[in-house]
């Protein structure tokens, strides 16, 4: 399984899904260049063990790599463009969702509630 965390921070929950993915690989993004360096250096087993990388970029501007595998599932915890408070932002993050998702794909986030699977729409 491929997983992309939202928003990761210092990667604490990234850490802990790439403990239990398997053959797995995450990544973990996060808007913030202080976030990723704080968990990149949190994190070097892991990302020798190539289970896990990180990118500073915000949800809403993703773009795959080129030649990157799409992503099974991705979740955020407390993500403004995804929990509501910026609509616009959220279309923007949907649709980069989208490609960047295999077909089928699916989303979770937590808006402060229970975890909550949303919608992405459109074709992947």
């Amino acid at each position: 399984m491929r997983v992309i965390e939202i928003g990761c921070g210092p990667g604490a929950a990234a850490r802990a899904v790439a403990a239990r993915i398997g053959n797995g690989h995450v990544l973990a993004i996060d808007r913030s260049a202080r976030a990723i360096a704080q968990a990149e250096a949190r994190s070097a087993a892991e990302i020798a063990a190539s289970k896990l990388s990180f990118r500073v970029v915000a949800v809403e501007d993703l773009q795959l790599l080129p030649g990157e595998r799409r992503y099974d599932l991705a979740f955020g915890v407390r993500v403004g463009a995804l929990d509501g408070r910026y609509p616009e932002a959220g279309l923007l993050a949907r649709a980069r969702l989208r490609a960047a998702l295999n077909p089928g794909g699916r989303l979770f986030i937590d808006g402060g509630d229970l975890l909550r699977e949303i919608a992405l729409g459109g074709e992947g």
